[in-house]
């Protein structure tokens, strides 16, 4: 059971050692930052929003949320763009979880916005680069000013370069150009009717914190995130899925492998990776000797272009 609907430990044992001078390991640290941000955000903007997929980074977010509130309810709701194409374990680990914290889940849907003629799909079948639209039209109609999202500066370049605070302009678009100095953990979250403010609590973070956060903390995730028997094919270097939005072509082989998801987007992909690491302990192991990043590894999108995740940023993307 997931240790956010329990009162925090007050001094948790941290898994790393103690920072020189303060008593602090490592996560103790980045959790306190991270549950700073939260709080400053609530207390500074009146109607914030977390982007909750299910997925390990939002689940963490939404677990240090629970602790910088407790014992009252996390007092911000949930927000999810559903492609079509996600994966229903994480579904149903998305909708159990926003049940069980008593937190109100708002779902935007791609395929509403593919069936009334709002976006067309893909050649290539991937509907990640779709979610922008509804996206924003969610951020819109729910007047929402804040949005917290996972998102952390390991994952790619262009997420290197945003701040914790990052401005969305009227049209919810990013401009790289335009980022506020974040000097002394002093965030200005001023905006203008029709701005919101992006807010990323775990920018700092590693996907190796988060896993050994994960560990130390008890958080429950989907089961995909540990190794499991799939049917997958090869292709462009990842194992996909076998599932009724990515099949394998005709001279591609269909096999049973040992895998587990890195991150857990897109059916259409988002690729495994051979693993036999099955409780958590065996993938905080296998992360620390990782040489690529979970994105890298795993998100055919990214790879459209060197700049894919920037383009895609800049649209309004997060």
């Amino acid at each position: 059971m997931s240790a956010a609907s329990e009162a925090p430990a007050l001094a948790p044992a941290g898994a790393l050692a103690p920072a020189r001078g303060h008593g602090l390991s490592q996560l103790d640290v980045l959790e306190s930052e991270a549950i700073h941000i939260i709080r400053e955000v609530v207390a500074e903007f009146e109607r914030p929003v977390l982007l909750f997929s299910g997925g390990k980074d939002s689940v963490v977010v939404l677990h240090l949320a629970s602790k910088a509130f407790w014992p009252a309810r996390v007092p911000f709701s949930l927000l999810h763009v559903d492609t079509g194409h996600n994966f229903p374990e994480v579904l149903a680990f998305r909708d159990a979880t926003a049940e069980r914290l008593g937190v109100r889940l708002a779902v935007a849907s791609v395929q509403d916005y593919i069936d009334d003629g709002r976006l067309l799909e893909r050649a290539d079948g991937t509907r990640n680069p779709l979610q922008t639209l509804p996206l924003l039209d969610a951020v819109a109609a729910g007047r929402h000013d804040a949005v917290f999202g996972g998102a952390r500066r390991d994952e790619d370049k262009a997420r290197a370069k945003e701040r914790i605070l990052s401005l969305r302009d009227e049209f919810g678009q990013w401009d790289p150009r335009n980022q506020r100095p974040e000097l002394w953990n002093l965030y200005n979250g001023r905006h203008t009717v029709g701005q919101h403010v992006r807010v990323f609590p775990i920018s700092n973070w590693t996907e190796l914190d988060v896993w050994r956060y994960i560990e130390r903390e008890g958080i429950e995730l989907p089961p995909l995130y540990y190794a499991h028997d799939r049917e997958v094919f090869a292709r462009d270097g990842m194992w996909r899925a076998v599932t009724p939005v990515s099949l394998p072509a005709p001279d591609e082989t269909v096999e049973t492998r040992r895998v587990r998801y890195r991150t857990v987007g897109d059916m259409s992909c988002t690729g495994a990776v051979e693993s036999d690491a099955a409780s958590v302990a065996a993938v905080v192991r296998e992360v620390t000797q990782s040489t690529l990043t979970e994105r890298g590894a795993t998100r055919a999108d990214d790879r459209i272009s060197e700049a894919a995740m920037e383009d895609r940023k800049r649209d309004g993307y997060f």
